[in-house]
Order: structure tokens, then sequence, then C-alpha cells
């Protein structure tokens, strides 16, 4: 049975951003709403994430409550929550980018992350192949630029790497792509929320 999916249709542009959501806050929101103007976007969908493998997930709030923070969070008619990966029992980003494009090969997906998430990037299983799989949109954080500038992903996609005045082209470029996007940035991080006690 195929896993419920937010709206989408063929020739669609639609972003990934994927993440434990735990708190979501307006920094994710920020991310998003750039991502739609810059890129031409129809929608982003939020994989809010069982686990994530690079993370200690113990003391992880459970899925169904970090959804419903990310729909209060989110607040915008194109910002769609899901919990994708728990119903396709997937925790890597390869497996659900490639159920995604193997399945609505004709929606124009795009994975967006932030800037901190380039610099780790290659820490990630089957970086490359997520790379030849799907464009990437990067989005600028405070204190994260340089070091996602100087990242052994950027060195890889040395060449792919798009105009930001081109943003509109991402979604239809063939991968690997990637862009990387300046703008209002927010100082807020999921990381310090929880260290100063903000939690669901």
């Amino acid at each position: 049975m195929p896993a419920r999916l937010p709206p989408h249709a063929a020739g669609m542009r639609i972003g990934l951003f994927g993440g434990t959501f735990n708190p979501p806050h307006d920094g994710h929101r920020l991310a998003s709403v750039i991502a739609l103007k810059r890129l031409g976007l129809d929608a982003v969908w939020w994989l809010v994430t069982p686990g994530n493998p690079l993370k200690e997930n113990s003391g992880l709030p459970p899925l169904g409550a970090r959804m419903a923070a990310a729909r209060r969070i989110a607040d915008h008619p194109r910002i769609h929550i899901t919990g994708l990966e728990a119903e396709i029992g997937t925790r890597f980003t390869y497996d659900t980018v490639r159920y995604l494009t193997q399945r609505y090969p004709q929606v124009r997906f795009v994975w967006i992350m932030g800037a901190d998430n380039l610099a780790g990037f290659h820490r990630w299983q089957r970086w490359r192949d997520i790379a030849q799989m799907i464009p990437i949109a990067v989005i600028d954080r405070p204190k994260s630029t340089l070091k996602a500038s100087q990242s052994r992903t950027a060195s890889y996609l040395l060449g792919r790497r798009l105009d930001e005045s081109d943003g509109a082209l991402l979604a239809v470029a063939r991968p690997p792509a990637f862009i990387f996007l300046h703008g209002p940035r927010s100082e807020t991080s999921s990381t310090a929320l929880r260290e100063a006690g903000q939690t669901l």
C-alpha cells in the first residue's frame, strides 16, 4: 500500500526538508519560505524523522508530538508536515529520496538543508548517491557559511553549483546540482532551545 503523502502531482516542484524537529522553530519555517520563494517551489514537505541515525535518540519525543508542534510552527498553506519515513520504514535520507524519486518520477523534488548540515553531509549514508539523485538547496545559517563552503560536499559538487539568481532552474536541473541561498537568517536552533529547557 502506497504511503500517505501530502498533495502532489506530475510537474509539481516540491522541497523535502528532513529532520527530527525537536523542537521545530522559526528557523525551519524561514528556510522553507526562502526555498518556496527563491526556488519557485509549489510546496515544501517537512519530513519528520523517527530518529536521526547520526544522533542520540533516547528521550526523543514521540513522532506524533513533534509533527503536531511542526504544524503549529509551520502555519503556512504550502508547508506540509509528514511522517513518511515512519510509514515506509526508512531512517536514512538515501532510502527516503530513492523511494520518492522512483515512485513519483514526474514530480520535481529538491532536497533542502541548512548550511550547518552541508558541512557534515559527507557523514550521511551514501551521500554521493543522494547528490546524484536529487538537486540540493542549501540555506545559509549563522556561523556556518564558511564551513559549508569549504566542506567535502561542496568540493565534490564543485562545478555543479547554480548561481543564486538561477534558483528557479534548480528543480529541473539534472543532478548533481546545488545552490547556496543567502538571505535572512535565524539564530534559533533546536539544540539551543533544548539546552534552554524549551521542549514541545
